[in-house]
């Protein structure tokens, strides 16, 4: 059923460009913004929202089963701790994931994403067969899962089906604890048009490859055969650890990022995923390829895998998107902080992001723009944003946050961002229809209790 067609009136909006003052919205009936027009009185029949709007952003990087390992890998019982260490506790939660427990992970997790100000989710999907390997009876039960959760919460998806087939540059095969995550290129392509094909309109689909080291160049040359005419969005994490430079150098001669580019893979539809581990030229030749990066800062730091050269990517046009990849964060607020607050730490600057020589002195419009506009290309939406012809995504901010109390109305988007906490979104809108209103989420506490099973079943007697 289409959603009713809508006439809203917000006080100030986030448009292209910044605030606007006295916002009519008007939705066509069909999802998207029809009618976008500031600077207009109130009309008597349209429907006045009780606090500052802005779009809703993108989440462009998120593995949704590893909501339930956050917060539960913050011991060291050993005399390192690193990536590598919690990726193989990691993989323990991810054997012990079956559809209805990744349905409820899921649908709790879109719930806060909601909440967190993201109106649709990129999902780097590579959980696809049962815990030893085997196919499931029915066609991809793992991916509806997924699906299913983002259809009872509201929120959008971008089904990202991965590429994964072996251990490293020098294991062909997966170990056993990865053995659920196989498949190959025509297996990725079939998915993606399978899920295409359920034709939701916050529904759809692109292509992933997990890394180079976890797929051969034969595998990626022919889904880059497949993907001949393929508009939508390709992911790939790069360069996330130097052990992966390090290892990608020995077995190729090149830099991960230095090889796509040299073998041509690079174009538009690319994003470079966490592409930590670069130098300028790298960040120069991306520049030159039309292709984008995404950045999940929360989790970067949480797993102690440094920090990219914001300043770089910013520098050289390079599109941004940010992602809570493994949840330890689900607020795109609390992304854009660390994004610049990483590299004061490490420059011992203030205010990185920003730009006063071309205009854009405000740290939190950078980031928020580079992300509003690099969120739709992760997502392979080709119209993103208040604007006519996107889809009627809108966030309401409390006007009883604290972050905003006595802040001149200028500087909002500046408090929102780095004067935290601040409290959830007020209301959400996803394609035309309200998910939050008031702070309430429609079946939310039976979503909760579903969580709260599933943990109980992945953590039974977890409590010393």
């Amino acid at each position: 059923m289409s959603p009713p067609a809508l006439r809203l009136w917000a006080p100030r909006a986030w448009l292209p460009g910044g605030w606007r003052d006295a916002v009519l919205l008007e939705t066509d009936g069909a999802g998207r913004w029809a009618r976008v027009q500031p600077d207009t009185p109130l009309p008597d029949d349209a429907q006045a929202l009780p606090g500052p709007v802005l779009p809703g952003l993108v989440n462009a990087h998120s593995h949704a089963f590893q909501r339930a390992f956050a917060g539960l890998a913050e011991r060291r019982e050993a005399a390192d701790d690193d990536f590598w260490s919690w990726r193989d506790r990691m993989y323990r939660v991810a054997g012990a994931i079956d559809p209805p427990l990744l349905r409820a992970i899921a649908a709790q997790l879109y719930d806060e994403l909601l909440a967190g100000g993201y109106t649709q989710v990129c999902e780097f999907h590579y959980l696809q067969h049962q815990a030893g390997g085997q196919p499931y009876d029915a066609p991809m039960p793992l991916v509806q899962a997924l699906i299913d959760a983002a259809a009872e919460t509201g929120i959008g998806l971008t089904v990202l089906p991965v590429l994964y087939e072996r251990a490293g540059f020098d294991q062909p095969a997966l170990r056993p604890d990865q053995a659920r995550f196989r498949l190959d290129a025509d297996g990725v392509w079939a998915t993606a048009r399978a899920v295409q094909a359920q034709g939701h309109a916050c529904l759809n689909a692109g292509l992933a490859i997990h890394s180079l080291r976890a797929a051969a160049p034969a595998s990626i040359t022919r889904l880059q055969h497949l993907a001949e005419g393929f508009d939508g969005p390709i992911h790939i994490h790069v360069a996330e650890q130097p052990a992966e430079v390090r290892d990608c150098l020995a077995a190729t001669g090149r830099r991960p990022v230095e090889w796509l580019v040299e073998r041509g893979l690079l174009d538009p539809r690319w994003q470079l995923v966490h592409a930590t581990h670069v130098n300028h030229a790298e960040i120069q030749a991306v520049a030159e390829c039309g292709s984008a990066a995404v950045i999940c800062p929360g989790t970067e730091a949480n797993l102690g895998d440094g920090l990219t050269d914001l300043p770089a990517w910013l520098n050289a046009g390079v599109p941004l998107a940010v992602g809570s990849d493994s949840q330890v964060t689900r607020d795109w607020r609390e992304e854009l902080r660390w994004l610049d607050y990483g590299q004061r730490l490490a420059l011992r600057r203030r205010n990185v992001a920003a730009s006063p020589q071309t205009g854009e002195p405000a740290t939190a419009h950078r980031l928020w723009q580079a992300a509003l506009a690099g969120g739709a290309v992760a997502a392979g939406q080709a119209a993103w944003g208040l604007h006519p012809g996107a889809r009627a995504d809108l966030l309401v901010a409390d006007p009883g946050d604290d972050a905003l109390v006595g802040v001149p109305r200028a500087r909002w988007l500046d408090a929102l961002v780095f004067s935290a906490p601040g409290r959830p979104w007020r209301d959400v809108m996803v394609a035309g229809r309200w998910v939050i209103q008031g702070h309430a989420q429609a079946g939310r506490a039976a979503r909760q209790a579903r969580f709260a099973q599933a943990m109980q079943r992945l953590w039974p007697g977890d409590d010393s």
